[in-house]
C-alpha cells in the first residue's frame, strides 16, 4: 500500500510542476483556475479539455488567460457543480439512512415497551404483597424512563436531519445558479441559455405566440483585447453584459453566448419591437466610454452589431440561431455598430 501511495505521490508531483511550468510558460496568472486547468491537462483525468487545448495549439492560437478562462468555464466549472449535486445526494441519503434506522429502533422500543406494560399490569393484577406491586412499578417506571429517552433522540435527529435538508437545500440552490450563470458577466452562461430558448420554442408553439432572438457580437473586440490587454477585455465583456441587463425588463433572458457573444430573448416581441430593442442597446453600449481602471485612463468606446429573428416556427433552435446569426453577419458586413433583421423563414 505504501508503494502504491508513493507512487501517486510522485505522479502527482509531476503533473503539478508540469503544470507551473506550463502556466509560466504561457505568461498567463498563476490562479487557482489556470493551476486546475493545466493540472487536469497534464494529468489527462478530462478528455474534453486535452483534445480542445490539443486543438488550440495545433491551429496556432495564442494561449492566454482569456482562452484559459472559456476552457475552464466550459469543462469543469461543471465538473465541480456536479460534485458538490453528487455530495449533497450522499448527505442526504445518510441522514435518511440514520433516521431509518432510529425509526425502526423506536418501533421496536415501542412494541417491547408495550409488552412490558401487559406484563407490568398482570403482575399488578396478581400481586400478593407490597414488595411484588413495588417490583412491578419499578419495571414500569425504568422502561419507561428508556422509552422516553429514546424518544428524545428521535427528535434529536430528526431536528438534526431537518437542519441538513436546509443547509442541503440552499447549497443546490447556490449550485444550481452557478451551473446557470457565467462567471465573468454574471449574465446566464451558454447552459442556461440552450434550456430557455428550447423552452420558449416549445411554449410559443403551443400558444402560437411570437417571440424574438438577438445575437450581439462586440466589434473588433480581439484587436481591443489585443491591443489593452485581457484585463481589460474582460472589463469590456462585463461592462456589456452589465449594459444589456439594464436596458432589458420582465421576463427577457440576456446570456453570454461564448467569447465576446451575447443573445437575448425577448418573449412576446415581434420582428420590429426586437429591432427596436436591439438599437437601444447599441446606442447604450455605444455611449460607454472604457476607462482602465488601474490608471484612470479613457481607453476609448465599443460598439455591438446585432442579428435579430423572429420566431417562424422553428422546430429547433438551432434554426431560429442560424437566422440571427445570418443576420448578426450582415450586419458587421455593412459596417458594424447596427442591427440587421433576419427575413422571415415562412
Amino acid at each position: 500500500m505504501s508503494f502504491v501511495n508513493e507512487k501517486e505521490r510522485e505522479h502527482t508531483k509531476n503533473v503539478s510542476g508540469k503544470a507551473l511550468e506550463r502556466i509560466a510558460l504561457e505568461k498567463v496568472l498563476p490562479s487557482p483556475e489556470n493551476y486546475e486547468l493545466w493540472f487536469v491537462y497534464y494529468a489527462r483525468s478530462v478528455p474534453e479539455v486535452v483534445r480542445v487545448i490539443d486543438g488550440i495549439v495545433e491551429s496556432g492560437q495564442k494561449i492566454n488567460d482569456y482562452v484559459c478562462g472559456e476552457v475552464h468555464s466550459r469543462f469543469l466549472s461543471d465538473l465541480r457543480n456536479e460534485e458538490a449535486v453528487r455530495n449533497a445526494g450522499e448527505q442526504v441519503q445518510n441522514a435518511i439512512f440514520n433516521v431509518s434506522g432510529m425509526v425502526e429502533g423506536v418501533k421496536h422500543a415501542t412494541k417491547s415497551y408495550g409488552n412490558t406494560l401487559s406484563d407490568v399490569s398482570t403482575k399488578i393484577g396478581v400481586a400478593k404483597s407490597q414488595e411484588e406491586l413495588k417490583a412491578a412499578m419499578s419495571v414500569a417506571s425504568e422502561s419507561t424512563r428508556s422509552m422516553l429517552e429514546q424518544n428524545q433522540r428521535l427528535e434529536e435527529m430528526l431536528r438534526e436531519s431537518s437542519q441538513i435538508m436546509d443547509e442541503l437545500k440552499r447549497d443546490l440552490e447556490h449550485v444550481r445558479r452557478e451551473a446557470m450563470t457565467d462567471g465573468l458577466t454574471g449574465l446566464a452562461n451558454r447552459k442556461c441559455f440552450d434550456d430557455e430558448i428550447d423552452n420558449i420554442i416549445q411554449d410559443s408553439s403551443e400558444r402560437r405566440a411570437v417571440f424574438s432572438l438577438l445575437m450581439l457580437d462586440i466589434d473588433y473586440f480581439k484587436s481591443f483585447n489585443d491591443n489593452f490587454g485581457h484585463q481589460v477585455g474582460d472589463q469590456v465583456l462585463r461592462l456589456v453584459a452589465r449594459t444589456l441587463k439594464d436596458g432589458l425588463k420582465g421576463k427577457d433572458v440576456a446570456a453570454r453566448y461564448g467569447g465576446e457573444e451575447f443573445s437575448i430573448i425577448l418573449p412576446d416581441t415581434d420582428l420590429s419591437g426586437a429591432v427596436i430593442v436591439g438599437n437601444a442597446l447599441r446606442k447604450a453600449v455605444a455611449g460607454k466610454d472604457v476607462i482602465n481602471r488601474s490608471t484612470g485612463k479613457v481607453l476609448g468606446r465599443i460598439t455591438l452589431s446585432v442579428g435579430v429573428a423572429e420566431f417562424s416556427g422553428e422546430k429547433t433552435a438551432e434554426e431560429l440561431i442560424v437566422r440571427a446569426d445570418e443576420a448578426l453577419y450582415t450586419a458587421k458586413h455593412n459596417g458594424r455598430n447596427q442591427v440587421a433583421a433576419a427575413p422571415s423563414s415562412r
